[in-house]
């Protein structure tokens, strides 16, 4: 990893990935949104309710997915002092939280008919939500010392501490009594969900992950151009 410590060469990388993923997320989405919307058949007991599923499971998995990034580039960076490691978690918080936030809209609006509420305390729920204010303190912290890489190990504590949470979302359905369905797609014994479901789930899943690496890029691009512009600026103050 420290290969791509420069940010000469990460940018080199980056610009010539950029064009790629971004092709490659409006496809998945494109095609994952045709298919949920219009290809996927109702289910025989939510009816059309069931097409939320398509935008709320996807960004749940991306919730999850995206602290583990930032747990493991916190790691990097408190352990081996990796130069891009806090712009990647700083870079990376601002997706996660909306993608947090879009799932707990999402399982609310599905949750309305389904379960006759907006939001239940069950554990999967209440976890989901404490997610999401992982991800709000860890963007507080980034910001709230006056010594940038105060914040940012701060930041990388609360986040590898904040960790412990992701397994308590995973397995809550299954260690304790909830409403929340259990797993359907990633399984031991494999999906149980019907292949015309299952697939246009997965392809949005693969958009949103290509979304995130797009978005990710061009957040940590634009991080890095401002740190630029900040040692050049502090340059001619101290020549001035």
């Amino acid at each position: 990893m420290h290969r791509f410590a420069n940010p000469a060469r990460f940018l080199r990388i980056a610009n010539a990935l950029l064009p790629w993923l971004t092709v490659g997320t409006v496809a998945c989405l494109g095609i994952g949104l045709y298919m949920a919307l219009f290809a996927s058949p109702p289910d025989y007991q939510q009816g059309e309710t069931v097409r939320i599923m398509y935008v709320h499971v996807p960004s749940a998995w991306m919730a999850l997915f995206i602290y583990v990034f930032i747990a493991i580039a916190s790691a990097c960076s408190l352990i081996w002092r990796h130069p891009l490691a806090d712009v990647a978690a700083k870079a990376a918080s601002p997706i996660g939280a909306g993608f947090a936030f879009l799932t707990l809209v999402t399982g609310s609006l599905w949750g309305e008919p389904m379960w006759g509420t907006w939001w239940v305390w069950d554990a999967r729920l209440t976890s989901m939500l404490v997610l999401f204010f992982l991800y709000l303190g860890h963007m507080a912290l980034m910001g709230a010392f006056e010594e940038q890489s105060r914040g940012y190990r701060a930041a990388a504590v609360l986040a590898l501490v904040g960790v412990i949470n992701i397994p308590i979302i995973k397995f809550s359905v299954d260690w304790w009594s909830t409403l929340h369905q259990p797993a359907s797609v990633i399984r031991l014994d494999g999906p149980t969900i019907d292949p015309s479901m299952l697939w246009p789930l997965l392809i949005m899943g693969l958009g949103f992950k290509l979304f995130f690496a797009t978005l990710l890029i061009v957040r940590m691009k634009s991080e890095l151009m401002a740190a630029r512009v900040r040692a050049l600026s502090l340059a001619q103050l101290r020549n001035a």
